[in-house]
């Protein structure tokens, strides 16, 4: 028979590792929007709309989706340079970015 001493320390190992064994999935924007969005986005900087206030938004969430897309391929002179100066980065990536920042708002 188990103490409770042991069986506390068995749902505490349950907790840290999870049960199930299932990782949660890490957003496959999250890296791109930390190397090259993060920089401008985390604290406005030149009146880039801030990761995570849905007013700073409201604007270019107006526009819809696809302009907002079209804005991060191009670049928006003269404070955002086109593709966040991710060169090497194709627009689905970019996209995945665009949508881990955007997923801030909620």
């Amino acid at each position: 028979m188990r103490s409770f001493r042991q069986w506390s320390l068995a749902v505490c190992v349950l907790a840290l590792v999870g049960c199930g064994g299932e990782d949660v999935a890490e957003h496959p924007g999250k890296k791109t929007y930390e190397r090259y969005c993060f920089s401008c986005h985390q604290a406005g900087v030149a009146g880039a709309p801030k990761f995570g206030d849905p007013e700073s938004w409201e604007g270019r969430l107006a526009k819809g989706r696809k302009a907002m897309l079209d804005s991060v391929v191009v670049g928006m002179p003269p404070a955002m340079p086109a593709k966040g100066l991710c060169n090497a980065c194709d627009e689905q990536r970019l996209e995945d970015a665009m949508d881990y920042l955007l997923g801030s708002l909620r």
